[in-house]
């Protein structure tokens, strides 16, 4: 049967776009020391959305995905709930809009909880954190049977660092980090913007924590907007424009996904994910500027 999460096939007409937005971020950001390979770019256009269309540039590539895993642990509840393995409550949905809206790790935690039967906390036995090891692997094994693979998506994000069975697990058992790729994440979020996601209205919930209000006389609290690819739609004056998305960032990392309707009714996923480069604020509004000039008619 077909995957509700296809992998949109490679588009010839939109690699031109990625390849100039991501030179055109090289070069301006070259004083600063930004490299090939700090950076990674997936455009996806759904204008049709019976053909999908896709361009990436390192696409494929792990990096450490900040705030972003949150959409898999977000679309990973709503399937348990779907198949009733998760109750839905009112402290459930106050967890979900808490990590998606405002970015929380401590509703994130409890979501990852709640969907691995897994609790942070002291050392354990051999066999006791191999049993809690397969148990924490449960939302890579959703993702597995859904096609996708070079994700690890088992870590509950830390602001401080991992203590007790959490650092046992990292020594032992498993990777050090979560991983996403840009061309997964832009998967993901495509799925969720055509209505794949789990259900239609399960879609519809998701993308309703994501909204961004562009053109709010309020600056966001979290800087979704202002520092990732909602900017971009400001500076150009796209009035008219939505915008869904979830943006990241930590020491190291900025990184957004989001989901873009243009005035006219065009429809594009654009991630990007830089790495080493978090003071840079405005590398991903360079290359968000850049993809959408080139998309104006």
């Amino acid at each position: 049967p077909m995957s509700p999460h296809p992998t949109p096939p490679k588009s010839a007409a939109l690699q031109p776009l990625v390849d100039r937005a991501v030179d055109r971020a090289l070069s301006a950001f070259a004083a600063r020391g930004l490299t090939t390979n700090q950076l990674a770019v997936t455009l996806v256009d759904l204008t049709e959305p019976s053909r999908p269309a896709m361009a990436s540039y390192r696409g494929g590539e792990l990096i450490y995905p900040a705030s972003v895993v949150k959409l898999f642990y977000l679309t990973a509840a709503h399937q348990w709930m779907q198949d009733g393995r998760l109750d839905d409550s009112p402290e459930l949905r106050r967890a979900m809009k808490d990590m998606i809206v405002e970015s929380y790790n401590e509703a994130t935690h409890y979501i990852v909880d709640l969907l691995t039967g897994t609790t942070s906390g002291p050392e354990l036995t051999d066999d006791a954190l191999r049993t809690w090891a397969d148990h924490r692997n449960a939302v890579n094994r959703f993702f597995a049977s859904l096609g996708y693979d070079r994700i690890n998506v088992n870590k509950k994000p830390w602001g401080e660092g991992p203590y007790g069975r959490e650092t046992q697990a990292i020594e032992r058992f498993e990777p050090k980090r979560n991983w996403l790729t840009t061309d997964a994440t832009a998967r993901l979020m495509t799925a969720i913007a055509m209505g794949r996601a789990v259900s239609p209205e399960r879609s519809r919930e998701m993308l309703r924590l994501m909204e961004r209000d562009v053109y709010a006389a309020v600056k966001d609290p979290e800087d979704q907007i202002h520092g990732f690819t909602g900017i971009a739609l400001l500076d150009l004056q796209m009035s008219g424009a939505r915008l869904w998305s979830k943006a990241g960032w930590t020491s190291l990392t900025r990184h957004d996904a989001a989901y873009l309707e243009l005035a006219d009714g065009r429809k594009f996923v654009l991630v990007v994910f830089t790495t080493d480069h978090s003071g840079e604020r405005n590398v991903i509004p360079t290359v968000a500027r850049v993809i959408l000039e080139g998309l104006r008619r």
